[in-house]
C-alpha cells in the first residue's frame, strides 16, 4: 500500500488556520492531497501554507467566512481553478455557543447554528455541485467529511446551543448521505471528545477544567491525534462502501 494514498486528489478544509483543521491540512497533505486551507484568519494560512509547500507539497490560502453563503462558491471555484478539482471537503469550521440557555443572547444562538451547520449545509452542497459536475462523484471519488462532537450525542452542561448544533450536523450528515446515495457522494462524519485546541485550553487550565478531565474514565484529554485514522479512512478508497456513518473517537469520555 502506497504511503501517499490521497495522491493528486484534493482536498478543502474549512477552519483550517488552528486546531482541528490545521492538523488536518497538514495530515491529507502527508498523504498526498493538495490541500486547501480555507478560515477567516489569512495572515496565519499564508504561513502554514509556506510550510506545506517547504515539504514539497502543493498547498492553497483562501481567506473564507462560512458565515458570508456567497462566498463558499467562488473559493471552491478558485481552489478547483488552481489545485484541480476537489474531492475531499472536510467540514472543520465551529464556534462553542456556550452559555447558559436562561442568559444566551439570541445571537449568540444565531452565530452558533450560523457557523455550526448552516456553513456545514451550504459548503457540503457547492462541494456536491462540482464532484458532481468534475466527474470525481460518478468516478467514486468523492468524500464529505463532517466535524460533529461527542456534544451532538449527549447533553453537556453550559452548552445547549452547541449540542444542539452538533446534533444537527450529525442528522445533517445522514440526510445528505441519503439524498447523495445515488450520486456516490460518501457523507460522513467524525463526533470527537475533548482534545485541547484553543477553542477550549483556558477553560481546561481552570479548576473547573481540571475537575471535569477528571470526571473522565480516563482522566486525560485526546492528543491531537487522535482523529487521524478516522480521517484517513473517511477520505480515502476504503469509504466508497462508507456512507452516513458517525465515528464517535471520544477515549470513552461519554461513557
Amino acid at each position: 500500500m502506497t504511503d501517499r494514498p490521497l495522491e493528486n486528489r484534493t482536498a478543502f478544509i474549512t477552519g483550517a488556520s488552528s486546531g482541528l483543521g490545521l492538523h488536518f491540512a497538514h495530515l491529507l497533505s502527508d498523504a498526498g492531497a493538495k490541500v486547501v486551507l480555507a478560515a477567516r484568519r489569512a495572515d496565519r494560512l499564508e504561513a502554514e501554507v509556506a510550510a506545506i509547500r517547504a515539504r514539497g507539497c502543493e498547498a492553497l490560502a483562501i481567506s473564507l467566512d462560512v458565515t458570508d453563503c456567497d462566498a463558499i462558491g467562488p473559493a471552491m471555484d478558485r481552489a478547483e481553478a488552481e489545485l484541480g478539482a476537489i474531492s475531499i471537503l472536510v467540514n472543520n469550521a465551529g464556534i462553542s455557543g456556550d452559555g447558559a440557555a436562561l442568559s444566551l443572547p439570541a445571537e449568540v444562538f444565531d452565530q452558533t447554528f450560523y457557523v455550526n451547520v448552516r456553513g456545514v449545509f451550504i459548503a457540503a452542497r457547492e462541494a456536491a455541485k462540482r464532484m458532481i459536475d468534475s466527474g470525481v462523484a460518478s468516478a467514486g471519488g468523492a468524500r464529505i467529511i463532517n466535524i460533529a462532537s461527542i456534544a451532538g450525542l449527549t447533553q453537556l452542561p453550559g452548552l445547549t446551543a452547541y449540542c444542539a448544533s452538533k446534533a444537527a450536523v450529525i442528522s445533517l450528515t445522514q440526510g445528505l448521505a441519503r439524498e447523495w446515495a445515488k450520486r456516490h457522494i460518501a457523507v460522513n462524519a467524525i463526533a470527537p471528545g475533548y482534545i485541547e485546541t484553543e477553542i477550549n485550553a483556558d477553560w481546561f487550565a481552570t479548576d473547573a477544567g481540571k475537575a471535569q478531565i477528571d470526571g473522565f474514565p480516563r482522566r486525560r484529554l485526546m492528543e491531537g491525534d487522535a482523529l487521524d485514522q478516522a480521517l484517513m479512512l473517511l477520505s480515502g478508497p476504503a469509504a466508497r462502501f462508507i456512507t452516513g456513518t458517525i465515528i464517535t473517537v471520544d477515549d470513552g469520555q461519554s461513557l
